[in-house]
């Protein structure tokens, strides 16, 4: 699941159509790549200037607005190749070119990528990348319980 976490302070994102526009150009990206749309969620956190701090000084009022976003990705990793990581890179700025460098803003972002093997949707393990069962996910735009969705639990150690 791409998870967008975008903190931006007051003044920025103020409107429903801003934050609609950016989270449906997030989407985009991924269901252009066979994801189900409902696996894309983006949280924005607005911030108050107060609790943000730059090299350890607080933001001043007035100054270009810094928007903080963290992408966590767990569907799908980008392959352990510089390469493929310009071309992901690179397809992140052209998703947030238009929403934060066109708007004059000050950003940075980074991406995290989970274990596969620790993501559950309901309780359901997701199907693999572009199987059957995940294209089935992809019509339907929701979780649906299929043959290897619930593995049997061993008895082996746990947290």
């Amino acid at each position: 699941m791409p998870l967008w976490q975008i903190y931006h302070p007051f003044g920025t994102f103020e409107d429903d159509a801003s934050k609609q526009n950016f989270a449906e150009d997030i989407t985009k990206m991924y269901t252009d790549l066979g994801l189900p749309a409902f696996y894309v969620v983006t949280h924005f956190h607005r911030m108050d200037g107060s609790n943000v701090f730059l090299g350890g000084k607080p933001t001043p009022k007035g100054k270009t607005p810094f928007v903080r976003v963290i992408i966590t990705h767990i569907a799908i990793h980008v392959p352990d190749i510089d390469a493929m990581y310009l071309r992901t890179t690179s397809r992140l700025d052209q998703v947030m070119k238009p929403h934060l460098l066109d708007m004059g803003y000050d950003f940075e972002y980074h991406v995290d990528e989970t274990e596969r093997r620790l993501w559950k949707i309901n309780s359901l393990i997701p199907p693999p990348y572009k199987s059957d069962e995940e294209q089935l996910w992809v019509k339907e735009n929701r979780p649906l319980s299929y043959e290897g969705a619930y593995p049997p639990v061993t008895k082996q150690a746990t947290l």
